[in-house]
């Protein structure tokens, strides 16, 4: 019997998920500090190659999450077609990725990041989360000049099962076999980094 997502099954109103949200959200940004996630020079260190500490932890919440998701929706705990995911605009989002990365690599953080950052009292963290602010008010102030490019590319929600028509389970597959190749690729550009700075 599905139960799960509990707000959408009626098990808590919309307060409790806020308070929910603020817990998680607090719970979130102690596992990112504690993983050294506060701190400008380790991140920017991932765009160096010589510390790929972000690739790795990230990419294991990817895939400890899609692994949960996968076998709770089998064992019939979880309803996938409840799980809330936003429309898909591809060139657009291709376009704020890549902005997104520009600010990540001159900054050293991401909006959440720099939160965690700020908290710590960190003056980058602080100076990096008042440019996330004012970007956040120039997008809005610019919004009617670039709506349409905002909306355009729709795709609709789009899993990349659906996309490629595949099944679930070897999407899943597929996606726990790169991140072992990936993984091992990003320990041994480690040690080669490590090398290289040796023998300079």
């Amino acid at each position: 019997m599905m139960n799960a997502p509990f707000f959408k099954f009626g098990l808590f109103g919309d307060e409790i998920s806020l308070v929910i949200a603020f817990l998680i959200g607090i719970g979130f940004g102690f596992s990112l500090e504690r993983g050294g996630f506060g701190s400008a020079k380790i991140l920017a260190a991932q765009f160096y190659l010589t510390n790929m500490r972000v690739f790795k932890v990230m990419f294991t919440a990817i895939i400890t999450a899609m692994l949960g998701i996968y076998y709770l929706s089998v064992f019939g705990w979880v309803d996938l077609s409840l799980v809330y995911s936003t429309d898909t605009f591809l060139i657009p989002q291709i376009v704020g990725g890549l902005i997104l990365g520009i600010g990540f690599v001159v900054g050293g953080y991401c909006p959440g990041t720099s939160v965690v950052s700020f908290a710590t009292g960190r003056i980058d963290g602080l100076v990096f989360l008042l440019g996330v602010t004012g970007g956040i008010f120039i997008f809005g102030e610019v919004f009617p000049f670039i709506k349409d490019f905002f909306y355009s590319t729709p795709m609709g929600k789009v899993s990349i099962p659906e996309f490629f028509n595949l099944s679930y389970g070897l999407v899943v597959f597929i996606v726990v076999v790169i991140a072992v190749a990936g993984f091992a690729g990003a320990e041994w550009v480690e040690k080669w980094m490590a090398n290289k700075k040796g023998e300079n």
